[in-house]
């Protein structure tokens, strides 16, 4: 009994409810989209459009304050910006997409710091780069709750021609060209969505953990695709709730907290996972 009071304990305050809430939205939309990354060898890719995002949550900050719309708004308009950008130059240059997002990720990462400390404070960096929990409020429910349907909406109306790109893009390159850049566009536009969704908690820095940790971990579980999507949910869930647990109990910070706790999962997959693990390598 004391030990489901203090599970349970630290969602009856306002502000600890309100970011399972937002975490529980990024979960269920944001790790399917890292499980189609991984697919796709585009993991660092994701990573980098992470910090692409930081720019615009700069200028939101620096014209409108701690505002979480503007800076929102202002993120995914950067990380759009440097999606479209690094696509052109991968496209009419012999730059590699990865080393092109590289280029671009460092240039966005410096900017947005520089653009941070023009107004602000250290504690005012602190929080877009590792977010906050504080700062999430009724609204910012509703806006993650927006983007995490949009996102998962899309996903499935879209689920095989993201299978048919993952596994065979040569298919559509050679049969429908157009048809590939449209879908890859597309793609990249629900990654940005939930990179922006999951600053507000995560910071531009580590927004990508929640999407990224858990679909690596699911797939030393998952047998399938749509159970590997599955699972990356749960333990995208679960990591959030063991972060929150720990932020609340011992003041670690909230981001982090959950970044390390689904990095705890992921280590544990990587030993003990049912499929392709170290221990099933061993016991095989």
């Amino acid at each position: 009994m004391t030990l489901l009071y203090m599970l349970f304990d630290p969602f009856f305050c306002g502000f600890m409810y309100r970011a399972l809430l937002a975490c529980l939205a990024l979960s269920i939309s944001a790790a399917p989209l890292g499980v189609f990354l991984s697919l796709r060898r585009m993991s660092l890719v994701g990573d980098a459009l992470s910090h692409s995002v930081l720019p615009g949550v700069a200028m939101g900050y620096l014209f409108f304050g701690m505002s979480l719309t503007a800076m929102g708004v202002g993120g995914f308009i950067a990380g759009l910006i440097v999606s479209i950008l690094s696509g052109l130059v991968s496209r009419y240059t012999s730059l590699k997409e990865d080393a092109s997002f590289s280029a671009f990720y460092l240039f966005s990462l410096a900017l947005g710091v520089m653009l941070v400390s023009i107004r602000g404070s250290n504690t005012d960096l602190l929080h877009v780069l590792f977010g906050s929990i504080l700062v999430i409020n009724n609204n910012s429910i509703i806006a993650i709750s927006i983007m995490a349907i949009f996102s998962l909406l899309t996903l499935i109306m879209l689920y095989r021609i993201f299978i048919i790109e993952s596994f065979d893009s040569t298919f559509l390159q050679v049969n429908r060209p157009r048809c590939l850049i449209l879908i890859h566009g597309i793609f990249l536009v629900l990654v940005v969505t939930n990179l922006v969704a999951g600053f507000q908690i995560l910071g531009t820095l580590m927004s990508i953990g929640l999407m990224m940790l858990p679909a690596n971990s699911a797939r030393f579980w998952g047998r399938n695709l749509p159970h590997i999507l599955i699972i990356s949910m749960g333990i995208g869930i679960l990591s959030s709730l063991i972060g929150l647990e720990c932020f609340y109990y011992t003041s670690l910070p909230a981001g982090p907290a959950i970044v390390l706790s689904a990095s705890m999962i992921f280590f544990i997959s990587v030993l003990f996972g049912k499929h392709r693990s170290i221990y099933s390598r061993i016991r095989r």
